[in-house]
């Protein structure tokens, strides 16, 4: 028996099985959120040598009608467009680009539109179309031609921004994210949210290449009735490793890793000074999500944060980063998820981290060892300058939750703080629940605090960390004295009174 075996099975020919024409419905099930899938769409612009991209959100006044990707990249022919719009279809990816699979396109648009339209024009061909409708994708592949007027009409549109010569629209329509109403101000509090959210992957995962002077992507949002611009912002670099002073003054430090299935590589070990609000700390999620290896393909960040097997996520380790930039053949060392959001590793690289070492011959787990002494003195300092406090719990954000446990000493041992909405007479804004240690807030006030948005379990930040912050002693003591209910009744009159001028401004009676 040979050592492969398992391939061993006799055959008698072939027989061509191409896919079902219901495979587009899988793919467009990928799970791409849709910042994601937005920054896949912005790869090939980066692939296709584009300096500027444009994100356009079109509304007809309160409605929300398409989003519109443009680039000035080199463009595509006809033939090339048809590549494109081909599911997995081949062409000649560079080393150095972005893409890989041949599905990002499609499986990225048809996740989040009922229609994804591609136009685009080279400085020697003519503006060429193809459009991919979800209901006719899934009965036969079947892909419309657009006409060769409106696909010069749409290159037309935005000639000049960012469109000269050359380049490429990609239109969706029917998209699943927007909102179906857009009265009562939802389409705007939609586009403020998303547009923040769009913002933020961007600017982390292209941040190498939105740090060049020649790269810049902006997002805007257009009345498609009134030509009128509501919104117009470049999207700035979120470098998940600028912090002004390192954490630790022998870091970042370059260890060496041995893998016998690639070649030599370095990691870039880096450790954040303790409680920073810079936003290239703070916007990547908890202190859990943060940490860890921050994968490079090509200087696009594929993953951001995580450790990979190599060791569990905790609290201590929350300042420790590390920069990988994967070598150009990763065999099976390194695997990259279609989505671009995420890499696998195999136990090779897990077990040869173990050994790394830098120049003088210092090994990774003590660069581990050091991130976590560094947030340990950090939060020692804290516990002898501020009194310890009972945390936060149920209802409150983790983010909100994690910063006040980074800022104060926490009691050992006792329960946390919970908070939640309930029904309250309209003369109180709380309530405070002692034996279930609950803040309970006044449901009759909630909309207005929301500003209409829907609420949810970790909803209001805002108001529930200064409400902790009033009240969390409240639970640090056996009972309250004279001066305590004083306040209490003191706090509790101006919180009703801002509410109800929160409710008059909705236009409600309270």
């Amino acid at each position: 028996m040979t050592d492969d075996w398992q391939f061993d099975v006799p055959t008698i020919g072939t027989k061509h099985l191409p896919p079902d024409s219901r495979y587009m419905e899988a793919l467009s099930s990928q799970g791409y959120g849709f910042e994601t899938a937005i920054a896949d769409l912005v790869d090939n612009s980066i692939d296709a040598g584009a300096r500027d991209v444009v994100i356009h959100f079109l509304r007809d006044e309160d409605r929300l009608v398409s989003l519109l990707v443009i680039d000035d990249g080199k463009g595509m022919t006809e033939e090339e467009l048809d590549v494109a719009m081909t599911v997995g279809g081949r062409r000649g990816y560079d080393p150095q680009s972005l893409g890989m699979f041949g599905t990002g396109l499609k499986s990225a648009s048809l996740s989040h539109a009922a229609a994804v339209t591609v136009v685009s024009k080279t400085r020697r061909t003519r503006a060429v179309g193809r459009r991919w409708l979800m209901e006719r994708a899934v009965s036969g592949y079947q892909c419309d031609i657009v006409a060769g007027d409106y696909a010069q009409s749409l290159i037309d549109r935005y000639s000049g921004r960012p469109i000269t010569w050359q380049g490429t629209v990609i239109r969706w329509d029917g998209v699943k994210d927007f909102p179906r109403h857009g009265g009562g101000g939802q389409t705007n509090r939609y586009l403020l949210r998303t547009i923040n959210r769009l913002g933020l992957q961007l600017g982390l995962y292209l941040h190498r290449f939105l740090a060049l002077d020649d790269f810049n992507i902006t997002i805007a949002v257009e009345d498609v009735n009134t030509g009128t611009e509501y919104m117009n912002f470049g999207v700035e670099p979120l470098d998940p490793f600028a912090y002004p002073v390192s954490g630790h003054p022998d870091h970042p430090r370059q260890f060496t890793v041995d893998c016998p299935s690639i070649p030599r590589m370095s990691l870039e070990a880096h450790i954040w000074p303790a409680k920073s609000t810079l936003d290239g700390f703070k916007a990547v999620g908890t202190g859990l999500d943060r940490q860890g290896f921050y994968f490079y393909r090509n200087n696009r960040l594929v993953q951001a944060g995580g450790w990979n097997n190599f060791r569990q996520p905790e609290q201590h380790l929350a300042l420790a980063r590390v920069a990988v930039d994967l070598p150009s053949d990763t065999a099976d060392v390194f695997r990259l998820t279609v989505k671009k959001e995420g890499v696998e590793v195999s136990p090779e690289f897990v077990s040869a981290l173990e050994g790394a070492v830098d120049s003088e011959g210092r090994r990774f787990p003590g660069y581990v060892a050091e991130a976590d002494a560094v947030y340990r003195d950090s939060r020692k300092r804290a516990s002898t300058t501020r009194r310890a406090v009972i945390g936060p719990g149920k209802g409150f954000d983790p983010t909100l939750r994690e910063t006040i446990e980074d800022e104060l000493p926490l009691v050992p041992g006792e329960e946390p703080i919970s908070v939640r909405w309930q029904k309250l007479d309209n003369g109180v804004f709380f309530e405070i629940d002692r034996e279930e240690r609950t803040i309970v807030l006044n449901q009759h006030y909630r909309t207005a605090l929301l500003g209409g948005r829907r609420g949810g379990l970790n909803d209001a930040p805002t108001v529930k960390a200064l409400v902790y912050l009033l009240l969390h002693q409240v639970f640090e003591k056996e009972y309250s004295g004279s001066r305590e209910k004083d306040n209490l009744q003191l706090w509790q009159s101006i919180l009703v009174a801002a509410a109800r001028v929160e409710l008059e401004r909705m236009g409600d009676d309270d």
